[in-house]
């Protein structure tokens, strides 16, 4: 059946699927790498039209995962003192302040699509807060071989400290809490499948990326 949620599942499939064969190819990796920005913005947009709810609620959680990412990542970025010692390669896109502008995207896709897999438990919301923190860091270290790799970010001396993984939980958590408790719609088939695909995208590139 031809519903939104349907419809914006297949597109997110068939961009994951269309991305991993570019970043595979070492001859495509290069122009694949350029639409990461473009890929980032699709994803968000689907997510917002298959999920979409009127309410403010919504508009507000959304609007503080953004600007608490954005500036949480400057806040990293130029101090050192959330994550470790890291800069922004030329991946993500134009950049603000030393961090690109697409890292709040990134924040609030990972934040609400996980949100809306949490919302399947029956859990305290503390407790769901925690067991998202806990799944956005084992995202994480999935992504961070990745992120190196295709020039996303890079540390200093080449080792990701375990600060990232401890800043990643904290700062999860906090995310996880307007998400818990704003009142909107938390049902989306859409944002459990670009979940479930990201996770694979991530998995296959560690083991078979260039």
């Amino acid at each position: 059946m031809f519903t939104k949620e349907n419809i914006c599942s297949l597109v997110i499939v068939l961009f994951h699927i269309v991305g991993l064969y570019g970043f595979l190819d070492p001859d495509l990796t290069g122009f694949f790498i350029k639409l990461v920005p473009f890929h980032l913005l699709l994803m968000l947009a689907l997510l917002m039209i298959s999920g979409y709810d009127r309410s403010g609620n919504f508009r507000l959680f959304a609007l503080i995962v953004f600007t608490a990412g954005f500036l949480i990542e400057v806040a990293g970025v130029n101090t050192g003192l959330i994550f470790g010692s890291y800069t922004y390669g030329g991946t993500l896109g134009f950049k603000l302040w030393e961090t690109p502008l697409l890292i709040g995207v990134n924040w609030l896709i990972l934040v609400y699509s996980t949100g809306v897999v949490l919302s399947t438990f029956r859990l305290n919301k503390y407790l769901l807060a925690l067991l998202g923190a806990v799944i956005l860091v084992g995202i994480d270290f999935l992504i961070e071989p990745v992120a190196i790799r295709y020039d996303y970010w890079s540390w200093s001396g080449g080792i990701i400290p375990l600060q990232n993984y401890l800043g990643w939980f904290i700062v999860s958590f906090i995310m996880f809490i307007p998400f818990l408790s704003l009142n909107f719609k938390k049902q989306n088939r859409s944002a459990i499948v670009f979940f479930a695909a990201q996770v694979c995208f991530f998995i296959i590139l560690n083991k078979w990326g260039t």
